[in-house]
């Protein structure tokens, strides 16, 4: 069932369904009408019955005349006067002078008139009614009867047409239901015949959505806002392999012209020890990038693991502003940490990525100082790294933190746009959040928050690094 097309599910659910309402349809039918014949004969019994008790009444039956009579219609209606022993007073022609009754059924007749829903005479199937009756100075059995041949007539009638017409119905009703659902499924074949036929080369095309504000219209155009989402990512996924392919390219084409140009010819000591240095920092950029790409594919397949552990926060920044101390100084810039002591539940080795990636983003696009700062909100704690730059561009707040996203989309712009989307995934990791905004005076205010293990103010510390 569930390998059948779905138009052909829906019309054997219909089919069923319809099959059901007919079947209980007929048999209410049928039932309804073989009640209202047998309502119709028991009053014409009735009042059959009734007429012969007081012609009995009167000491002169009569029921022998010869039809046409009072009592008798058409050959199908009979009556027949029983004494208490059984024997016939009188009745109407054509019985044969043969009791309607048997014995037992004479002992069962008391002062209520008894109904015989179906007996049979002459292998005609009939229905009786006995009336006792006081008359003549005796008990008498007034017994009228008719013919059941034209009802049963009219009900197996309904019977055929019941079941001869109810199939057929049922087949031309399933089949305008197959019709309806094709119709209604063909907005969905439409759709996904296009969408067959798009490729990632022609994902700004959009899937046909009907006209009508219904579900498939809703489905359409949830589909195209998916093939948008996906145009954009694969969009951001091109650009971001151009980006970090220009930035694998740099470094490496740097550090080879500085190797070759070491070996190109003998050099003194300090030249060769400036293109180390400088050999070492395309490296550095390398090994940073490659950081950056592995951390979000952990991150991506679910497989980075957060270890917590009790770190006094001073000791974070501490060991941050040593780590970028002597790249501060060639600059001619500082760094002030300024922290009170608070003991944090983290995982310091990727808390400590995250704030030296704020601190890479500072001293790469930044100006001026850069100011490490801790502020107590609430049940967290903000860790803020501050710089006196430009700040970000208008407008790029808001996805700064998406993956892929730099201020400068130039091809010669610096860095792939990965450090403050990893930022944001370690503070999510830490059940924090990472927030960013551009300082009134000047620069960019770039945050984590940080839920508190627990609070233990000390007076405040500042560790500051400057060039000598």
């Amino acid at each position: 069932m569930s390998g059948l097309p779905i138009r052909v599910r829906l019309t054997l659910a219909f089919a069923a369904a319809l099959a059901l309402l007919l079947a209980s349809a007929g048999l209410l039918l049928y039932q309804h009408l073989g009640r209202s014949l047998d309502y119709a004969i028991d009053q014409a019994l009735r009042a059959r019955a009734a007429d012969v008790a007081a012609l009995v009444a009167q000491a002169d039956t009569g029921l022998r005349e010869a039809p046409p009579n009072a009592f008798v219609s058409a050959g199908n209606d009979f009556a027949q006067v029983l004494d208490a022993h059984g024997h016939i007073i009188d009745e109407t022609p054509g019985l044969g002078r043969t009791p309607l009754l048997a014995r037992d059924q004479i002992a069962n007749v008391h002062a209520r008139p008894l109904p015989i829903k179906r007996a049979y005479r002459r292998n005609v199937p009939v229905r009786l009614l006995v009336l006792p009756v006081h008359a003549q100075d005796k008990r008498l059995l007034v017994v009228v009867g008719t013919s059941l041949r034209s009802r049963d007539t009219a009900l197996a009638s309904l019977r055929r047409e019941l079941v001869v017409g109810g199939p057929i119905a049922l087949l031309l009703v399933s089949l305008i239901g197959y019709a309806l659902a094709a119709g209604a499924l063909r907005p969905v074949e439409r759709m996904r015949a296009q969408a067959a036929a798009l490729s990632e080369a022609h994902l700004d095309e959009r899937l046909p959505v009907p006209a009508a504000r219904d579900e498939l219209a809703r489905l359409g155009n949830t589909l195209n806002d998916l093939l948008a989402r996906l145009r954009t990512a694969l969009e951001r996924e091109r650009s971001f392999v151009a980006d970090a392919s220009h930035e694998l390219r740099t470094p490496l084409a740097l550090l080879r012209a500085e190797i070759e140009l070491a070996l190109d010819q003998p050099r003194e000591k300090n030249e060769l020890e400036g293109a180390l240095r400088s050999a070492a920092d395309e490296v550095d950029r390398l090994s940073q990038l490659a950081e950056h790409l592995l951390l979000l594919a952990r991150l991506d397949r679910g497989a980075l693991r957060i270890r917590t552990a009790s770190a006094e926060l001073t000791d974070v920044f501490e060991s941050l502003a040593a780590r970028f101390d002597q790249r501060a100084r060639a600059a001619g810039r500082h760094i002030h940490a300024d922290s009170g002591t608070h003991l944090l539940a983290v995982d310091r080795v990727r808390l400590e990525q995250a704030l030296a990636n704020l601190i890479e983003n500072a001293l790469r696009h930044g100006n001026g100082d850069i100011r490490l700062y801790a502020v107590e909100v609430g049940n967290a704690i903000e860790l803020h790294v501050a710089d006196h730059g430009p700040g970000f561009p208008p407008g790029f707040l808001h996805h700064a933190f998406d993956r892929f996203s730099r201020a400068d989309n130039a091809r010669g712009g610096s860095g792939a746009g990965l450090g403050l989307a990893i930022v944001a995934e370690i503070a999510a990791a830490h059940g924090g959040t990472a927030a960013a905004a551009n300082r009134p005076e000047g620069g960019a205010d770039i945050w984590l928050s940080i839920p508190l293990a627990h609070n233990r103010p000390q007076q405040t510390r500042s560790v500051t690094t400057a060039s000598r």
